[in-house]
């Protein structure tokens, strides 16, 4: 059960109400981490500002998933990691691909690289070591990339702990939580 109220967007108004009707035409229903973002229009509108620019960046919609899939493991945000397992499912991620990105490790070495710098950037809370950025440069990630993957691991923290403070309930298909995986 919720800790922080879901906002209805049948009841919304105003504000609200033209967010989540820009979100519903975008993926046909508005999940609930966003009823729970809707409580504060603000908080709603400066995660829709961010999100959709990234959207049309320089990173795959696959490398996105795979990011948000290393990043959510990273948090214990079990919200999250189902949400980005069917989405990254929709990327071309298989149910494998997904499970290594939890792992913050891919097939080809640019993405793994990437995840790898998600990674470090999560858990550095941003003081990465010269060999992480060097490491993520050898495999040929641009600097536009490296910036993208840094404010990608910064949204999806943004994510990550509003689900985790709100406890928000589940709305895609729930996968194994991030603790029974490690084990």
């Amino acid at each position: 059960m919720n800790r922080i109220h879901q906002i209805d967007p049948i009841q919304s108004t105003g504000k609200s109400k033209a967010l989540f009707d820009a979100v519903q035409s975008q993926l046909g229903f508005v999940p609930n981490l966003m009823r729970v973002l809707g409580n504060s229009p603000a908080a709603l509108e400066g995660y829709l500002g961010l999100n959709r620019p990234l959207a049309a960046g320089v990173l795959s919609a696959k490398l996105r998933e795979q990011i948000a899939l290393t990043v959510g493991e990273i948090n214990g945000c079990d919200y999250c990691l189902s949400a980005h397992t069917l989405l990254g499912s929709h990327a071309g991620l298989s149910a494998g691909d997904a499970l290594a990105a939890r792992r913050a490790t891919a097939a080809d070495e640019k993405s793994d690289a990437a995840l790898k710098l998600a990674r470090a950037v999560t858990l550095q809370r941003g003081h990465i070591a010269d060999t992480d950025l060097q490491a993520a440069r050898s495999a040929g990630l641009s600097d536009a990339e490296i910036i993208e993957v840094v404010q990608h691991v910064a949204l999806n923290i943004l994510t990550n702990y509003t689900n985790n403070v709100a406890r928000t309930v589940i709305d895609f298909p729930a996968v194994e939580p991030a603790m029974a995986i490690a084990a």
